[in-house]
């Protein structure tokens, strides 16, 4: 550098929530910590979209030598299951992030929150209301014009206390009453007109079994939890935008420390081509228009992991895609992107025919197996090679091969020569049909002095393709998943349909397929490049010894956008 030039230091740019923390920091707010949290519902499994809250949380966490704490908000045990509560723990771990033995549940918390409320009811801050979810509804009023209030809101507090206890003790029907908040009825914010903070329901716990017949509203639940465990910096979804003075009000009214936890809202995650409610994806899983919460088409973290994603490339799609304040839809080609630019490092090279074509070269010896030597990756010189065979009858794919070929195709014809992938040239001969007229077999003949890598393999041909060798082939099952929506919004329906009407129903095509001898002991999840074809992975479920399955994670260029166009 020369000595009159200024040595410029190259920094990230902060995105909003770490100028926030920073702020915090040097303010000395809550003793400089940094504590966060995830705090998923157990009642589905995880998306891309939970991913990047997962991302963000423990990454603010490791970033600024902080905590982070998973935490389950297990308030609705109607809806939770301990199905739900394991795949997330495993979705966790399996993305890279621990929170050691910080492992929560908002039920940890039911005692002191039944204590909360009483003092929320003692203080003339909540009471219990006798009316109907409907009559409540009804009064609740509209943005544009305020609530009616409850005829039970001004009820004795020792009035509301005998019976918010008695609904503890289980004497009164489900929906029969709740506790409310006592706020604003014509605040603008629907959510401070006396919202719901206690409910019953006759319904057992899988954590606290039958201990309980009222529980805690998410509401109320959530910022007290974040206080109970020392959160500092509470990171919700922007719809939560509009709850945050309610999340400060409890806190106001039962707090009387001077820490506080802060809540924080960003954009959540909208992907084209994908729903993200989790509603919507059991009901897809319900209705069985796919296998599960695992089948690869669906946007859960399980699904994606089937498919063959990394951790890599989805926590490097969260780092890409950002921080918003506001919502906006991401490209899901950003998503492909990611796992091509990962596996483009890793996966070794490998051959597979999707849909075979037989291929007799006839001036090959019968008998003859000649190991040809091919390289695992080219991106990684570590890799190494390994050794295929060739012999006499060989599979091509058979749209690599046209009788009457139109000008650019560059591919196998009658009378035209193509390279076989780390082999020979070869040239077609004869085509051999059936009565019908359907291509059975290639008969072709192979130039002797054209191996590659050897002294005469210089001969120059315009195509090149992949095969496997008919005689050490192994039969694979090759599912190609392909975009499970149609649409770009896929919640966007004709009139009088709902979002499963843009479903593709090409979503998922199974080809009976062969790959190279070298696949004989993938192991189940194992990543790979089918050459020319796109990158698979080994199924985690239905491949087998002596029975392999791949899915097709990714193709290798993005040829929906061309199709589109067409």
């Amino acid at each position: 550098m020369h000595p009159n030039e200024e040595s410029k230091e190259v920094t990230k740019s902060l995105n909003f929530i770490e100028s926030i923390i920073e702020e915090d920091i040097r303010n000395n707010k809550n003793e400089s910590r940094v504590h966060t949290r995830f705090p998923p519902e157990p009642n589905g499994y995880l998306h891309i979209g939970h991913a990047k809250s997962i991302c963000l949380n423990f990454g603010l966490a490791k970033n600024y030598n902080g905590l982070c704490n998973l935490r389950f908000d297990d308030t609705n045990p109607t809806k939770e299951e301990e199905e739900y509560v394991n795949s997330i723990i495993e979705d966790i771990k399996w993305l890279g992030f621990d929170w050691e033995d910080r492992l929560y549940y908002a039920s940890d918390y039911f005692d002191q929150l039944y204590d909360w409320a009483e003092k929320l009811i003692r203080d003339g801050n909540a009471y219990v209301d006798d009316q109907t979810a409907e009559e409540i509804g009804d009064q609740r009023g509209a943005p544009t014009r305020p609530g009616t209030e409850s005829p039970f809101r001004d009820r004795d507090p020792e009035a509301s206390l005998e019976l918010f206890r008695r609904m503890k003790n289980g004497e009164f029907e489900d929906g029969s009453r709740v506790v409310r908040a006592k706020i604003d009825m014509a605040s603008p914010n629907m959510h401070m007109r006396d919202p719901v903070i206690y409910r019953i329901m006759h319904t057992p716990h899988d954590r606290t079994g039958d201990k309980w017949c009222i529980y805690p509203m998410y509401d109320f639940a959530h910022g007290q939890s974040d206080y109970m465990e020392g959160i500092t910096h509470s990171i919700c979804t922007l719809e939560f935008e509009i709850h945050r003075p309610l999340y400060d009000w409890f806190l106001d009214k039962l707090i009387e420390t001077e820490y506080r936890p802060r809540q924080i809202e960003f954009a959540r995650l909208n992907l084209s081509y994908t729903v993200m409610s989790k509603r919507k994806l059991l009901e897809l899983v319900k209705e069985k228009h796919v296998t599960g919460w695992d089948d690869p088409r669906m946007p859960t973290v399980s699904g994606l992991r089937r498919r063959g994603y990394t951790p890599e490339s989805i926590r490097n799609f969260a780092d890409r895609i950002g921080v918003a304040k506001r919502d906006n839809v991401i490209d899901v080609a950003l998503l492909e992107h990611s796992i091509r630019e990962d596996l483009n490092k890793k996966a070794p090279r490998v051959m597979g025919v999707l849909d075979p074509l037989r291929v007799v070269i006839t001036n090959f010896p019968e008998g003859k197996t000649e190991e040809l030597e091919a390289i695992n990756n080219p991106e990684d010189e570590s890799a190494g090679t390994r050794m295929i065979p060739l012999s006499r009858e060989i599979y091509i794919e058979r749209d690599d091969f046209m009788e009457d070929p139109p000008r650019k195709f560059f591919r196998l014809a009658p009378d035209r020569e193509v390279r076989l992938r780390y082999a020979y040239i070869i040239k077609c001969e004869e085509v051999i049909k059936d009565g019908d007229g359907n291509i059975l077999e290639l008969r072709c003949t192979y130039d002797v002095d054209t191996k590659s890598g050897g002294p005469a393999a210089g001969r120059k041909v315009k195509g090149t393709i992949h095969w496997v060798s008919a005689e050490h082939a192994l039969p694979a099952e090759i599912r190609l998943y392909d975009r499970l929506f149609i649409n770009e919004n896929p919640d966007v329906a004709e009139e009088g349909k709902d979002f499963k009407s843009n479903l593709n129903p090409d979503s998922l095509e199974v080809n009976m397929g062969f790959v190279e001898p070298s696949l004989a002991d993938a192991l189940p999840g194992s990543r790979i490049q089918f050459e020319r074809r796109g990158y698979f992975c080994v199924d985690s479920k239905d491949s087998a010894a002596g029975k392999l399955v791949f899915n097709r994670t990714v193709a290798l260029r993005d040829s929906w956008s061309k199709m589109l166009k067409k």
